[in-house]
């Protein structure tokens, strides 16, 4: 799992990365990178551990440089999950999480509201509720994986 330990977000979904893999008897193992310049000695760190899969967790330094850890994984050979749909769209296997455009139109609305004259303070904080499953077609057959044609079935969007 690559994480950026700057970000306190990081934490909270460490614990519930290793809970979930511990109830599949999956181990986990953190890989840290907290600038551009250390995501080559993570993909290294992770070659040497002889990582099975990476899962990369949405972070704002990992969303700029998407189509890099996509070429990383890619030359490593690793199959990598991301929890947003745009490191799919810049080569990466796939993803599973919250989408963006949603979050951006929830976001419009409460604009809107606080504009109309509405107190912050009184607005319900939400959780995101539309969730998207991408998978990158291109990306597997490189890998030489196999996608499950139910998982397939499942999925927002196959890019092929």
């Amino acid at each position: 799992m690559l994480i950026n330990p700057d970000n306190v977000a990081s934490a909270l979904s460490t614990i519930n990365v290793r809970a979930a893999a511990a109830s599949l008897g999956l181990a986990v193992q953190l890989m840290e990178a907290r600038a551009p310049e250390r995501l080559d000695a993570a993909f290294v760190a992770m070659t040497n551990a002889r990582a099975d899969a990476l899962f990369i967790l949405a972070d704002p330094l990992f969303f700029a440089h998407r189509t890099r850890l996509a070429q990383l994984a890619a030359r490593n050979r690793l199959p990598t999950v991301y929890g947003l749909r745009e490191h799919v769209e810049a080569g990466g296997l796939m993803s599973y999480g919250p989408s963006l455009l949603h979050l951006y139109r929830q976001a419009a609305i409460y604009v809107d509201k606080i504009l109309r004259g509405a107190q912050p303070a009184n607005l319900p904080v939400e959780q995101p509720t539309k969730f998207e499953l991408v998978i990158n077609l291109t990306t597997a057959k490189a890998l030489g994986l196999m996608i499950p044609p139910s998982l397939l079935a499942r999925a927002d969007q196959v890019i092929e």
